[in-house]
C-alpha cells in the first residue's frame, strides 16, 4: 500500500505536454494528466506485440495466477485509489461509488482469472472428432468512458488478459488519472508491455481503432462513437465489442409493492448520480398504483445526501463535467415547459461551485417528451403512467436502443412473461443494473453487440479455432 500522495505522484508525467484535471465537485485542481501522443501510442503498440506471443505461451494458469496477484494489488491500494476517483470522477467515497468500483475492480479480476474454459468436444462418433479451442486474438484496444473509470478498464482488459492477449487502454479524457493509477498498480504483477495506458485525445483514439496491430477493440461508450469505431475498424477487419448508449425501461405492475420497491427503483435509477449506461432512465407504471409510487420514491429520493464526494456521509454527487451537466439541465427545463410535473428537484443552485444538478422526479410526463425519449445520463427520472401491460411493452420496446431493462410485480411468473418480451440484451426482475462478473451481459439494437463477462466474455476475447482429426 502506497499513501494518496505517492500514488498520484506515480502517475505525475515529469516532461511532455500535460492537462489539468479539475474535481466537478469543488472546481480544484485533481493532478496533471499527461497528454500521449501518436508516437508515444506507436511505442506502447509495440511494446505489446513484442511481449503478448510470451505471455500467451505461460498458459491459462499462470496468467489466471498473476491476475489474481493483480487484485491482491488493487486491494493494497483500494484506499487510495477510490479517493483519486472520488476527486476526478465526483462520485462520492460511499454508497455504490468509489469505494464500491475500487472493490469491483478486483472482484471482476478474479471472477475472469477463476472462471474455466475448456476445449469443448463438438462432433466424437467414433470416426469424427471435432474440438473447439480459442486462441489469443494479440492485442486488443480498451476505449473507456469516464462514468466508471477503473471497473469498465478492469470489464475489458481482464477477459483479454486471462485469454493470453495484451492491452493498450485509452481512458477518457475526462478521467486519465483514475485509469492511469490503475494500471499502474495493475503493472505491479504483470510482465512488462502486457498492459499499457495511453492517455491521449480523439487522434489516439481514432488511430487505435484502425491500427493494423490492433486485432480487436473494446469500447463503451455513445452509440454515435461506436458507429465511427466500426467504420474505422473495417479496413482491417477487427474484431468488436461494443457497450452502447442505453435508455432502459422500467415498467412496474399493478401487483408491485411501492413501498417494497421504492428504494431499490431508486438505486436503479441513481446508482452513480444516473451517469450509468444500464440505469434505469425511464419508469412505466401502472395507473392502479402511480400516485403512490410516486410518493415512496421521493421520499427515498428526498432523504438520499448530494455532495462533495470525499463527504463521508455523502452517496450522490455531481455531473462529471458542465457538458453532462447542460444535457440535464435542458432536458428537464423541456419537461417542465412541456406541463410536466416536478415532484422534486429541478432547481440546481448555480451559486455554489461543482456540477451538482439536484436528484429529479418527473411525474405526468408525455412518452415522447425529450426527457423520456433521449438518454439523460444523469439525476433526473421520468415516470409515465400507463393503463395496459401492452401499452407499457410497447412504449418500452418503441426506442432504438435496448442495453437493459427491468420488471417490477410481487409476482414472480407474471414478471418473466413480460421480461420475455421486451427487447434489451438484460432484463432484471425487481432489481435493475445488477451486473454480475459470472452472467453475461451485452446490449440489443443499437445499445451495441458482442458479450462481456463469464465464460461467453472469454470467448469473445478469443479467436475460435476447430481442430478436427
Amino acid at each position: 500500500m502506497e499513501t494518496y500522495d505517492a500514488l498520484l505522484a506515480s502517475i505525475t508525467p515529469t516532461a511532455g505536454p500535460t492537462r489539468t484535471i479539475l474535481n466537478p465537485a469543488t472546481g480544484e485542481a485533481v493532478g496533471e494528466a499527461p497528454v500521449h501522443d501518436l508516437e508515444y501510442l506507436e511505442q506502447s503498440v509495440a511494446g505489446a506485440v513484442s511481449a503478448q506471443p510470451g505471455w500467451a505461451a505461460l498458459g491459462h494458469d499462470a496468467r489466471s495466477a498473476a491476475l489474481l496477484k493483480a487484485a491482491d494489488a488493487v486491494e493494497r491500494s483500494a484506499e487510495e485509489l477510490a479517493q483519486l476517483l472520488s476527486r476526478e470522477q465526483g462520485k462520492p467515497l460511499n454508497g455504490p461509488n468509489a469505494r464500491f468500483e475500487v472493490g469491483a475492480c478486483a472482484a471482476w479480476l478474479r471472477a475472469a482469472a477463476t472462471i474455466p474454459l475448456e476445449a469443448e468436444t463438438i462432433v466424437d462418433d467414433g470416426q469424427t472428432r471435432a474440438e473447439l479451442h480459442y486462441k489469443p486474438i494479440g492485442v486488443v484496444g480498451a476505449i473507456g468512458p469516464w462514468n466508471w473509470p477503473m471497473m469498465i478498464t478492469v470489464w475489458q482488459i481482464a477477459p483479454a488478459l486471462r485469454m493470453g492477449n495484451a492491452a493498450v487502454v485509452k481512458p477518457s479524457e475526462y478521467t486519465p488519472l483514475s485509469v492511469l493509477a490503475l494500471v499502474n498498480v495493475l503493472n505491479e504483477e504483470l510482465p512488462d508491455g502486457i498492459l499499457s495506458v495511453v492517455a491521449g485525445g480523439r487522434e489516439v483514439g481514432a488511430r487505435l481503432t484502425n491500427h493494423p496491430a490492433i486485432g480487436k477493440i473494446m469500447f463503451t461508450g455513445s452509440t454515435a462513437t461506436g458507429k465511427a469505431i466500426i467504420k474505422s475498424s473495417a479496413d482491417t477487419v477487427k474484431r468488436l465489442t461494443l457497450e452502447l448508449g442505453g435508455n432502459d425501461a422500467g415498467i412496474v405492475l399493478p401487483d408491485a409493492d411501492p413501498k417494497a420497491i421504492a428504494a431499490d427503483l431508486f438505486w436503479g435509477a441513481f446508482i452513480n448520480t444516473g451517469q450509468t449506461c444500464a440505469a434505469l432512465k425511464r419508469l412505466y407504471v401502472h395507473e392502479d398504483i402511480y400516485d403512490a409510487v410516486c410518493d415512496e420514491l421521493t421520499a427515498v429520493a428526498a432523504a438520499m445526501p448530494m455532495g462533495n464526494g470525499l463527504d463521508e456521509d455523502n452517496v450522490l454527487g455531481p455531473l462529471q463535467n458542465k457538458a453532462q451537466y447542460d444535457v440535464v439541465a435542458n432536458l428537464v427545463n423541456a419537461a417542465r415547459e412541456a406541463g410536466a410535473r416536478i415532484l422534486l428537484g429541478g432547481n440546481p443552485d448555480t451559486s455554489q461551485p461543482g456540477y451538482f444538478y439536484p436528484t429529479t422526479l418527473v411525474a405526468d410526463i408525455d412518452n415522447d417528451n425529450p426527457l423520456v425519449a433521449e438518454e439523460q445520463f444523469g439525476p433526473a427520472l421520468p415516470i409515465i403512467r400507463y393503463s395496459t401491460v401492452d401499452e407499457a411493452v410497447e412504449k418500452a420496446n418503441a426506442l432504438d436502443v435496448g442495453l437493459g431493462a427491468s420488471v417490477w410485480s410481487s409476482n414472480l411468473p407474471a414478471a418473466r412473461e413480460v421480461a420475455a418480451r421486451i427487447q434489451a440484451g438484460t432484463v432484471w426482475i425487481n432489481k435493475h443494473g445488477a451486473v454480475d462478473p459470472r452472467i453475461p451481459f451485452g446490449g440489443a439494437k443499437q445499445s451495441g453487440y458482442g458479450l462481456e463477462f463469464g465464460v461467453e466474455g472469454l470467448k469473445a476475447l478469443g479467436v475460435p479455432q476447430v481442430i478436427n482429426g
